[in-house]
């Protein structure tokens, strides 16, 4: 999603502000976290993230391509760590708990596991799991 995209989306979702008041609002966004993150502060959103700025000594590397040795010069790195309602909505989870699972790899289905660990690798197998997961509900 890009600057022009969030402008659009505050302009037709939110109401009652000219593109360009969109456009202002979100400049102003952008601009007081710029200058909360310059000044050290981290930046909270609830149900978002956190945004924190570190600051990272000089330490000791290397050229990759030659094997030089080199001093990697301190810096200030912005990191950002996901709130767990963002993860969840990022990563839904299906009916029986656990994480639902693609196969647009193309690879196929992968054989499903019991709740007791144990890979059924026949029908046979499937359905004496599926007995042993009943008798202990």
């Amino acid at each position: 999603m890009t600057k022009a995209e969030i402008v659009q989306a505050l302009y037709t979702r939110v109401g009652g502000f000219s593109k360009k008041e969109s456009a202002d609002i979100v400049d102003l966004v952008f601009e007081m976290m710029k200058e909360t993150l310059g000044r050290g502060e981290k930046i909270k959103i609830s149900g978002f993230g956190n945004f924190v700025l570190r600051d990272k000594r000089q330490r000791p590397g290397r050229n990759p391509q030659t094997g030089d040795p080199i001093k990697i010069s301190e810096r200030r790195v912005l990191t950002f760590k996901a709130s767990q309602i963002l993860k969840q909505a990022l990563n839904p989870k299906n009916g029986n708990g656990s994480h639902a699972v693609s196969s647009a790899d193309g690879a196929g289905a992968r054989p499903s596991n019991s709740s007791s660990g144990i890979v059924a690798a026949t029908p046979l197998a499937a359905a004496a799991a599926t007995t042993s997961e009943t008798a202990k509900e």
